[in-house]
């Protein structure tokens, strides 16, 4: 029988302010679409203007969303010249959360 690979951390060793913060941000339908859209971005990302159109979130509204996925740790953006580009770098934080979601609140 082939062994299962180890896990990170276990759902149980994320704290529930963490969780809570990371539920939060993605409470929203266009922080959610943010959030596809760059991770079908694969490492690289996108420029904050290439991302606002392809998720169809601009100005004011993508920051505000931006802001709000940084804090809790889901996109990381970096500058480079004068151009900001946003990547979706916690795919581990993601199945973090499912792991908190399906082993501290779902009791399977």
């Amino acid at each position: 029988m082939p062994q299962r690979k180890a896990r990170r951390k276990l759902a149980s060793d994320l704290s529930p302010a963490i969780a809570a913060d990371a539920f939060a941000a993605l409470g929203s339908e266009q922080r959610l679409e943010l959030l596809r859209v760059l991770a079908r971005a694969g490492s690289d990302g996108l420029t904050t203007g290439e991302l606002g159109e392809r998720a169809d979130v601009h100005g004011s509204t993508l920051s505000h969303h931006l802001k709000c996925l940084t804090d809790a740790g889901l996109v990381q953006q970096a500058k480079q010249g004068r151009f900001i580009f946003c990547s979706a770098n916690a795919y581990t934080l993601v199945q973090d959360l499912s792991d908190y979601l399906l082993g501290n609140c779902c009791a399977i």
